[in-house]
């Protein structure tokens, strides 16, 4: 078991990883050629048009930010929130696993939530910055 402990910042590199290709992926499309569009149809949901133009960076930027292992605990939060609007407002009514529900999302939201309590891990940006991270040599005792 000591052996899977050890392993545990490896856990966070994926997490990490699969949560920022699939806020990339979703972000992209919005960033590049369709903002305008995704803004309006957010204030068509009763949201301020605005916030779409934030909700799409945090997806795209936000992934970005979230695969290197930087600023994640705040990005992490900010997909989280992203993620419970995309819930509450659009999925919620398509139930948890019919056509369009929210079975994905809370699956996004979940895995934020788990980067806003554990952080990046050692192996990111924010792990090197604080003096925790990077790779090193274990010592034996």
């Amino acid at each position: 078991m000591r052996y899977l402990d050890r392993m545990q910042p490896l856990a966070l590199v994926v997490l990490r990883l699969v949560l920022g290709a699939v806020m990339i992926a979703h972000g992209y499309h919005k960033v590049y050629g369709h903002m305008h569009d995704y803004a309006h149809y957010i204030a068509g949901l009763g949201i301020p048009a605005w916030l779409g133009y934030v909700s799409a960076l945090t997806e795209f930027v936000g992934g970005i930010l979230v695969v290197i292992g930087l600023l994640t605990r705040i990005v992490a939060a900010a997909i989280l929130i992203d993620m419970i609007v995309a819930i509450a407002k659009v999925h919620w009514s398509h139930g948890l696993l019919g056509q369009g529900g929210y079975e994905f999302p809370l699956s996004l939201a979940a895995t934020a939530f788990a980067l806003v309590l554990f952080g990046a891990g050692p192996i990111a940006i924010d792990g090197i910055r604080s003096g925790r991270g990077g790779f090193r040599r274990v010592q034996s005792g």
